[in-house]
């Protein structure tokens, strides 16, 4: 079967992306090839339910997630869930993508490792496999123990690889070790900011502009004119 002859395979990776720096987008672009994903959807989220309100606004998030990408193949900066009000519920995104893509489209949430053991507590988890796989970026070495309410939650939906996946359009579990995991944290990124220190090389070079032009995540001027 050619690429033009099996059902488009759709990723969402979402998040604050607050900033988006290279370790989202090396995860975005490794995922795209693991999975042979026709488009994976980064998506920054508004107001995530689950973390606190983000530094900076979501336009200017996704203009930097915008930036980052650039013209980088099969990545896209979506930017649906700044059109709706509310918590940032995946379960609206899922809905809204399978409806653009069609109920044959092979479609996948990537989360990472620390999202996928809070799953049970999002917002209807279970609704979440009648629309779409959940991919697992696992860490290398790290075997966390599961909560009771996530095996329940799983039951039998892992699989053990991607032709596995890919046969159903949705509803299975698979967790994916990518070959280049960096450790680059965007709360980091934010205090190193905001001490006006280097953040070169842990961002896109043209994300990295852009703060400094609007200087975003900087610490407000004083006031002083002495």
């Amino acid at each position: 079967m050619t690429v033009s002859d099996r059902p488009a395979r759709i990723g969402m990776f979402g998040g604050t992306f607050d900033p988006v720096h290279l370790g989202h987008l090396r995860s975005g672009v490794e995922l795209c090839e693991a999975l042979s994903l026709d488009r994976l959807h980064m998506i920054p989220a508004p107001q995530p339910p689950l973390r606190d309100r983000p530094n900076v606004s979501a336009e200017q998030r996704l203009a930097l997630l915008e930036a980052g990408i650039g013209d980088t193949p099969g990545l896209v900066a979506d930017g649906r869930e700044l059109r709706r009000d509310g918590p940032s519920y995946s379960l609206l995104t899922l809905e809204e993508l399978r409806d653009d893509y069609g109920g044959d489209a092979r479609l996948i949430m990537a989360l990472g490792q620390d999202a996928f053991l809070k799953l049970a507590d999002w917002h209807q988890p279970a609704r979440l496999f009648e629309l779409a796989h959940i991919v697992v970026m696992a860490r290398p070495g790290y075997a966390p123990e599961r909560s009771e309410a996530l095996a329940e939650l799983l039951g039998g939906r892992e699989v053990n690889s991607v032709a596995e996946l890919m046969t159903t359009p949705q509803g299975r579990v698979l967790a994916v070790t990518l070959p280049s995991p960096m450790r680059i944290s965007a709360t980091g990124i934010r205090q190193r900011l905001v001490k006006g220190e280097s953040v070169r090389y842990l961002l896109p070079e043209a994300v990295e502009r852009d703060i400094a032009a609007q200087r975003l995540y900087a610490l407000p001027d004083s006031g002083d004119t002495a």
